[in-house]
């Protein structure tokens, strides 16, 4: 490393952990980046840093928004949607968003799950080898779940998959397509929220009761809305993009297959790893110094951009003994993949869920399951805010 300004994101591969974690980590945990807008912000990459920076309420996801603040990329949604469960608690819709994203609330969650990865799955080996597991299996099933906590029907899961190309890209200028995006999608929900009575469930169905209610009466329909489009695409993304690095990463260890179908009670624990493990974070996780704050060796002045890199707080090994071995029955596990602090995920397990009842059924039906094509020939997507490979063709 020099003493040039760095470059930030790193590289977009997600099957390789970018060479510049480790120096950064012992040499500059606290270090000076240019983001994709020319903007400077600090990168933390160890792991005590990061999770300062997480759980400290100086340091704020919500203003990261604002006007005239450094960015780490031009905004692609409308700035009220950045701290979406700041608004959902303001609004009073805690309650009714938490519930659902709750996997023990809908009975018989973990059943359904499994039956609709299976359906998944008898159609890829209908289809016959090879195919694209992300288009024909993580992209659909992540979808899957979402429509149904939602209440969406199924058969619209392309058209907001698809939108979510748009909502994440990262840009270095705004573009006229990703308002358009947005508010499509917005208006898709609202549309949703007006359905009969008698075609409402999930969370939806929750929201728009809560309408009727009048102590919500200041609830507009496009509040609701934008409740219900922020949680898909940011669940539908995440959950898509971690399973298939994760599977990625088992396919490039076939042993690892094997000793999850032998060992299906580890898999919980399994899950825990490859979330450890998995780069699809592709961006670090925004902050913004609410005032002057000590973290490490410097002094970040209020209002500067700290951008936390997961993948060096991960792979750090005061935290994480031989943190460059994916190993499923790692014991002591305290990753960052879900964040910290007041943003932590609130759709964890819900996550976990969705990938443990993936993989188990892909390792069972699929024990074979191999890359069709050489890692290297994996096309990465580019100016996204995951790392993502637009296809991941197998075999079995």
């Amino acid at each position: 490393m020099t003493d040039k300004l760095l470059d930030f994101p790193l590289s977009r591969r997600g099957d390789v952990l970018p060479e510049e974690c480790s120096w950064l980590r012992e040499q500059q945990p606290v270090a000076r980046v240019r983001t994709l807008t020319g903007d400077s912000a600090w990168l933390v990459s160890s792991y005590p840093l990061a999770k300062k920076v997480l759980e400290d309420e100086r340091f704020s996801l919500r203003e990261t928004a604002a006007p005239g603040v450094p960015k780490q990329y031009a905004p692609t949604i409308p700035p009220e949607v950045v701290n979406n469960m700041g608004h959902i608690d303001g609004a009073r819709l805690r309650g009714a968003v938490m519930k659902a994203l709750n996997p023990r609330t809908g009975s018989g969650l973990h059943g359904w799950l499994r039956i609709t990865a299976d359906r998944l799955i008898d159609d890829l080996m209908a289809w016959g080898p090879p195919v694209d597991l992300r288009a024909g299996f993580a992209d659909p099933f992540s979808a899957a779940l979402h429509c149904k906590v939602l209440g969406v029907p199924f058969e619209d899961w392309p058209r907001l998959m698809s939108s979510l190309d748009i909502a994440f890209m990262t840009s270095a200028q705004p573009f006229e397509g990703s308002q358009l995006n947005w508010y499509k999608d917005v208006g898709y929900m609202v549309e949703r929220l007006n359905a009969p009575a008698s075609e409402r469930s999930g969370l939806l169905g929750e929201l728009a009761a809560l309408r009727e209610d009048a102590g919500s009466s200041h609830l507009t329909d496009e509040m609701l809305a934008t409740v219900a489009a922020s949680l898909f695409g940011a669940g539908a993304l995440s959950t898509s993009a971690f399973l298939v690095l994760a599977v990625l990463a088992l396919l490039q260890r076939p042993e690892l297959i094997g000793y999850l179908r032998d060992h299906p009670d580890r898999m919980g624990r399994a899950v825990d790893e490859l979330l450890r493990w998995n780069l699809s974070i592709g961006d670090g996780l925004p902050r913004l110094a609410l005032t002057d704050v000590q973290l490490g060796d410097v002094l970040v002045r209020k209002g500067e951009l700290v951008l936390v890199l997961v993948e060096g707080a991960n792979f750090d090994p005061e935290v994480f003994e031989d943190p460059e071995i994916l190993n499923l029955n790692r014991e002591h596990n305290p990753h960052l993949a879900f964040g910290g602090g007041k943003h932590f995920c609130p759709a964890s397990a819900l996550g976990r869920a969705h990938a443990e009842t993936a993989l188990a059924a892909l390792v069972d039906r699929m024990p074979r399951l191999g890359l069709a094509v050489p890692a290297e020939q994996l096309v990465w997507r580019t100016g996204f805010i995951k790392r993502l490979p637009e296809r991941l063709p197998v075999l079995w």
